[in-house]
């Protein structure tokens, strides 16, 4: 079923036209992935869906009673509003019925009159049937299910208007996913979340009732969350029914059929204009002119009229043109941590770590968002001092840092932010910085006013022409489109320096990095492989580690039950008056449960249920060998 369609849009910007003639259909369930460029309209289509922007011709239809969600708005909240108030007023229907439900419960308890209580009872057995429906009951444990998944229940008791952007935005995704509206729109809703929280919003987004569209650039989460893909290329909108990979080779394709079937067309172009030019030579040169001739001749002229011309594919885009400047080779040893502790105000982020980096290595470290993996970036760099242990570089090692923040004087230009870290002429530095899509009036742009994604690429030409050859790299990817991202794993491959890295997206982590170092519980722990292999042996530890704990639940359970397979010697009457308490016990213990409201209070009775009952068969066996 169509949920939504978009008909013909055209929409422009400054007389700047970002698409014209569009359309498209979402229906109900469907998984979609809008890609395309930075700069090519794609979060102007989420604003036209919503209707924070107009259309300039064109329509769009969505379904009577459709609710639609943009992640991408952080929504304005009450300033006393703390976090858990933020995510409790997704459930604003709920708890509204529960308001009225215990008005009502208020009222029954008041009412004398018989008849006025029957309405009563009727009218909250109603409100009560719709109240469970929209999952009222539920409404603290999914908001701690999402709360946890995208780790934000540390934030509970503070103010959300004190919070930083990228906090606001984590709870401004949590909110919009505990709304569930029909029609969820994500814009790169993988920005401020770490590897853990990635993989838990995929795991809900596939589980998802509505429907989901989203914006991103990270492919793995593409490939895992969607089933369509909205390609958006120069204006127009290809629909490919399949996850991201696959949409890939679909489309290169489709590039090359187009392309074949314009030159076919080009070459039946320039027959039919061969022809009518011989046409017209041939008419005139007859005496008198041939009118049959130049009949002819017209009739083929519109006949080429009326031929539909196709649009050149363009084939080769415009891409970034990296490649590392060649470096000296630095020692075998490029860094090396010995018992390196670091923490804050009383807080340790990690204790007596150790890291060895050699040359030529790809290495990377991962870990959950406030584990300390850019503070070790950090120590490497000596802005800060570590609290013990020992860091130590290698001999001739020549660092370069991108990090995430760093990019100069941010009052400077492009072309001048470029020249502090380079020394060329401006020339040269024109020409340079037209690699990496910096053309003509675009250098004099200042750096404040740069996007991520230029920023992202400003430094990217920097570091580049700097002569270093060992790479530290802070969330590198992030900001970039797609196509900047693999032109960036290329030139990394070819990089014949060593490379240190923290990211969380994982196509680039599987892609380019041998050896992983995984950040948790305080300590550094090291992988000989990608991301996907460290992750397979971090479950493995960590499923070892659960087996561990029952194994030392049941052993501490036969120990407390130990005195009572020592007590083979007891007579008969002694084992029956214990039985007869613990039957009495446990009779109490059902007789509370079943008025006890408390869910805490009821587990607290059910685990004191469950010990009695096993005293009980205990003792039952003992019965039995005393009897034989």
């Amino acid at each position: 079923m169509t949920i939504c369609s978009v008909n013909n849009v055209k929409k422009s910007f400054g007389g700047n036209i970002i698409f014209e003639n569009i359309s498209l259909e979402i229906k109900n369930g469907e998984r979609i992935g809008l890609v395309g460029r930075n700069g090519s309209g794609k979060t102007t289509i989420f604003q036209l869906l919503t209707g924070i922007e107009g259309l300039d011709a064109g329509a769009i239809h969505v379904k009577k009673g459709t609710r639609i969600g943009l992640v991408a708005q952080i929504p304005k909240f009450n300033n006393e509003m703390n976090v858990y108030d933020v995510l409790s007023s997704a459930f604003k229907k709920e708890k509204e019925l529960e308001i009225e439900m215990h008005a009502l419960e208020k009222n029954m308890a008041e009412e004398q009159e018989a008849s006025a209580l029957q309405k009563l009872m009727e009218r909250y057995g109603v409100i009560q049937e719709r109240y469970a429906f929209l999952g009222g009951y539920e409404i603290e444990a999914n908001i701690m299910k999402v709360a946890n998944g995208l780790q934000v229940t540390e934030l509970f008791p503070r103010s959300f208007m004190e919070l930083s952007g990228g906090e606001q935005t984590k709870v401004s995704l949590a909110y919009m996913l505990l709304q569930k509206p029909d029609l969820l729109l994500l814009d790169e809703p993988t920005n401020h979340l770490d590897l853990f929280a990635v993989e838990w919003l995929e795991q809900f987004l596939k589980e998802y009732t509505g429907t989901v569209m989203v914006i991103s650039h990270d492919r793995y989460f593409l490939d895992e969350v969607v089933t369509k893909i909205f390609d958006l290329e120069d204006g127009e909108i290809h629909v490919y029914h399949t996850n991201y990979s696959q949409f890939v080779e679909e489309k290169e394709e489709r590039l090359l059929q187009e392309f074949q079937a314009y030159q076919e067309q080009q070459k039946k172009i320039k027959k039919m204009k061969e022809a009518i030019k011989r046409l017209r030579e041939w008419a005139n040169q007859a005496n008198p002119p041939n009118e049959g001739l130049h009949k002819r001749a017209r009739n083929m002229e519109r006949a080429l009229e009326r031929i539909e011309k196709l649009k050149r594919p363009i084939l080769d885009r415009k891409q970034m043109g990296l490649q590392f400047e060649g470096q000296e080779r630095s020692g075998k040893d490029v860094v090396v941590m010995k018992e390196v502790s670091k923490g804050f105000d009383e807080r340790s982020l990690f204790e007596k770590v150790n890291l060895h980096i050699r040359f030529q290595e790809r290495a990377a470290i991962v870990g959950r968002n406030g584990t300390g993996k850019t503070t070790l970036l950090k120590l490497l760099l000596k802005e800060m001092q570590q609290d013990a242990g020992e860091i130590r570089i290698g001999s001739s090692v020549k660092i370069g840092y991108l990090s995430q923040h760093a990019y100069g004087n941010m009052k400077n230009n492009v072309l001048e932010a470029f020249r502090d870290c380079v020394a060329v002429t401006e020339g040269e530095a024109r020409h340079i910085l037209a690699r990496f899509l910096f053309y003509g009036p675009a250098v004099f742009k200042k750096v404040t006013q740069l996007s991520g994604g230029e920023k992202m690429r400003l430094r990217l030409a920097q570091l580049m022409y700097q002569d270093v050859n060992f790479l530290i790299l802070d969330e590198p990817t992030n900001h970039l489109d797609i196509e900047s991202r693999e032109v960036l794993e290329e030139a990394l491959e070819q990089y014949n320096g060593t490379i240190l890295a923290v990211s969380h997206d994982r196509y680039f982590l599987n892609k380019l990095f041998e050896k992983t170092y995984w950040i948790d519980e305080h300590k550094l722990f090291e992988f000989a492989g990608n991301y996907a292999w460290a992750r397979q042996k971090w479950e493995e530890r960590i499923e070892k580690q659960v087996v561990k704990q029952k194994q030392q639940q049941q052993e501490n359970k036969a120990l407390e039950v130990m005195p009572i397979k020592k007590k083979k010697s007891r007579d008969l009457e002694a084992v029956e008056n214990e039985l007869m308490h613990i039957e009495e016990d446990i009779y109490a213990l059902e007789c509370k449960m079943e008025n006890v409201v408390d869910v805490e209070m009821l587990e607290q009775l059910y685990e004191e249920k469950t010990k009695k009952e096993f005293l009980r068969a205990e003792l039952y066996n003992e019965l039995e060998n005393i009897v034989e």
